[in-house]
């Protein structure tokens, strides 16, 4: 039992979050590079990110009981919202819901993404991670997932383009993790 250790508060104060496609792996601790797979998303809003875990349940009601006499999950849900300041062939079409960014012309500088009404679902894989000093660091990893809102665009001269978007993490294969925590933080270690 760990009782009151201010050692054990952490701050996220700077990180990143990566995007892959699904199926890429991620790295196996929190040291190792990230892949060439995965894109650095650059620079966020101050926010971060934003964990949501929600569930919804279902009580059953018995004859001999005015409370329940048990209670079920009929759904989880897990996301990560954040607001992305850069727009570039990796930003617009994850904030957008998928597709690719093309050159209209060659060395013209002109490129055009096209917004569909049936782009479908973009599955991607989401790695987070931050540090907190030199000695502590965090990586979350989503394998599988899909942008479910996308916040509203403000154009504007009093601040940067900010994407903002939820990520709603989804069932992997059965026996797979959801998602994955990988601590460099002693303060995991076995008491």
């Amino acid at each position: 039992m760990s009782g009151m250790n201010p050692s054990e508060i952490r701050v996220a104060g700077t990180g990143r979050i990566f995007l892959a496609a699904v199926g890429t792996a991620a790295p196996a601790d929190t040291t190792a590079v990230w892949g060439p797979a995965w894109h650095d998303l650059g620079y966020t809003s101050t926010d971060g990110v934003k964990f949501g875990r929600k569930g919804k349940t279902a009580n059953i009601d018995t004859w001999q009981s005015l409370t329940p006499a048990r209670t079920i999950y009929t759904q989880r849900e897990l996301t990560l919202k954040f607001g992305m300041l850069q727009l570039n062939e990796d930003t617009l079409p994850f904030f957008f819901g998928g597709g690719q960014v093309s050159e209209v012309a060659p060395n013209t500088d002109l490129y055009k993404y096209e917004i569909h009404s049936d782009q479908g679902e973009d599955e991607r894989a989401l790695g987070i991670e931050f540090t907190d000093g030199t000695q502590v660091a965090y990586r979350f990893v989503v394998p599988r997932g899909v942008v479910t809102v996308s916040d509203d665009i403000d154009l504007n001269r009093k601040g940067a383009v900010k994407l903002g978007v939820t990520f709603t993490a989804m069932a992997p294969k059965p026996g797979e993790a959801l998602a994955t925590w990988l601590m460099k933080d002693a303060s995991f270690g076995t008491k």
